[in-house]
């Protein structure tokens, strides 16, 4: 998907890292200038924009998946943009269904959770699976147990496609302050003050 360049289809990938300071404002601060290049990208023509927190290191930490999607699809759909570019997230940090189900129902059209890839190959090499499970073995059975899973939270919901669970941000928010949720989880309920 990253190196798609055919016709009016193009990728964008940006970064979701940051640099934590002292300043307790510099995750805010990440997140915000995440969706104004989201929206700077879509203006450039871009169809395709991947949230990518590869990269991690001592310098640089992970804005948490799920707020730099949530927020990046609310800053487009404010600026009249998001119909124009679906969302791809490529994260450490999804590795159970109820992520990709959080990340799905925020906005991303689709979720490469590299780490539980790469955790899968390291069982395989490691001994951790049986021997007769390949790297490919594994990787099809993660995918299918994250479907069927997903299939099954739509479905407690009363929805029938992932096209439709998608964006569609059926959850309640628990201990986020008001002003976070109408920022980057828009429309979001929350029971507690």
């Amino acid at each position: 998907i990253r190196s798609i360049n055919v016709g009016n289809i193009k990728t964008k990938t940006l970064s979701s890292l940051f640099k934590p300071k002292k300043d307790p404002g510099s995750l805010g601060l990440a997140v915000d200038h995440l969706c104004r290049e989201a929206a700077k990208a879509v203006q450039q023509g871009h169809s395709i924009i991947i949230l990518s927190d590869k990269g991690v290191d001592a310098e640089y930490a992970p804005i948490p998946s799920l707020l730099a999607t949530s927020a990046v699809h609310h800053y487009l759909i404010r600026e009249g943009l998001r119909t124009k570019v679906g969302l791809v997230v490529e994260s450490g940090e999804p590795r159970e269904v109820m992520h990709f189900a959080l990340l799905i129902g925020y906005g991303a059209g689709a979720v490469n959770p590299y780490l539980a890839y790469e955790t899968l190959t390291g069982m395989v090499g490691d001994g951790g699976l049986p021997e007769t499970i390949s790297v490919e073995v594994a990787e099809k059975n993660f995918i299918k147990a994250i479907n069927k899973g997903l299939m099954k939270v739509a479905s407690k919901m009363g929805i029938s496609t992932i096209q439709s669970y998608c964006g569609a941000q059926i959850f309640e928010a628990v201990g986020l302050d008001q002003a976070a949720i109408e920022k980057y989880f828009t429309w979001t309920p929350s029971r507690v003050g």
